[in-house]
């Protein structure tokens, strides 16, 4: 086991939703991000896309703090089989955006940490049913314009509380916003990170509730269309 001290986690993201919900339970970080090649391979499933991607990011950036724990994340949108990405325009994000309305999709969001020095290592991949609401052409219109989706996969936040666009899940809300908190924990207790708060109280500020409170808020209504 790795000895705690501040700032022992290098946290591989520059996600500002990563950013939070680390903070929120009460580990102390550095953030480098790490530049990789995201692309999809030919015929890889997006089970296996989003642990390869998670654990090259943390592999990238722990090149340069090999005495550091380093955590990367990385999160996937898949309809139909096929992996949305974020958008690379606004008129790719108003395509993904209907595409998603009214339908159900899945949200694959891996976490890996690797301690170099240490030689430890540990990955999870988390899994949630998504169903969107039938919001309107107009909602759509006004969300685009306001930028929030060009940085997410998929092109939407869960928390977003204007848009609203998610209905109901059934899994893990903060594994939605690409961030699984009962994974992210699992993963640092394997490399030697042990001073954590509690997820119930990192997670609820966003969804009101957690799903690791009971098993029934595994299956939640958000929104009522």
């Amino acid at each position: 086991m790795t000895e705690t001290y501040p700032h022992q986690l290098i946290l591989a993201s520059g996600s500002p939703r990563r950013k939070e919900l680390l903070a929120r339970l009460g580990v102390e970080f550095t953030i480098d991000t790490a530049d990789i090649d995201e692309s999809q391979r030919p015929g890889e499933l997006p089970e296996t896309l989003v642990q390869r991607l998670a654990r090259q990011k943390a592999h990238a950036v722990a090149v340069h703090w090999p005495d550091r724990v380093v955590l990367g994340a990385d999160t996937v949108v898949v309809l139909d089989g096929v992996v949305l990405g974020k958008p690379v325009d606004a008129a790719e994000a108003t395509a993904m955006l209907r595409d998603l309305r009214g339908r159900a999709h899945r949200v694959l969001s891996a976490v890996y940490a690797c301690d170099v020095s240490g030689g430890l290592e540990g990955g999870a991949l988390n899994e949630t049913l998504v169903t969107m609401r039938a919001y309107t052409d107009d909602e759509i219109a006004a969300y685009v314009v306001s930028g929030d989706p060009m940085d997410k996969a998929g092109a939407y936040a869960i928390q977003h509380r204007e848009f609203a666009p998610v209905a109901r899940i059934e899994g893990c809300y903060s594994g939605v916003m690409g961030f699984p908190l009962a994974e992210v924990t699992k993963v640092l207790r394997t490399v030697g990170v042990v001073e954590m708060g509690d997820i119930v109280a990192a997670c609820r500020p966003f969804a009101g509730r957690c799903c690791q409170e009971s098993p029934e808020w595994n299956r939640v209504r958000l929104t009522t269309d």
